[in-house]
């Protein structure tokens, strides 16, 4: 994974498309999902980190804190 449309993917292979209008609810939102899918561990430890991290900066470089 590299970017935010391949953490879309993941997250849309276990059903889970989300689009709320907010861009950075958005990515709360998928950050929130994947912390489920490796809670009940659908996704290995590696796939949730880089997803995690990917979110991250994307937040940080919306909110300009980057």
């Amino acid at each position: 994974m590299k970017t935010v449309y391949d953490v879309q993917q993941v997250l849309l292979k276990y059903g889970t498309l989300i689009y709320t209008g907010d861009r950075i609810g958005d990515l709360e939102l998928m950050d929130m999902e994947l912390y489920e899918l490796f809670s009940y561990r659908f996704i290995e430890k590696e796939t949730y980190m880089i997803g995690k991290l990917i979110l991250k900066k994307e937040i940080a470089r919306l909110k300009g804190t980057e």
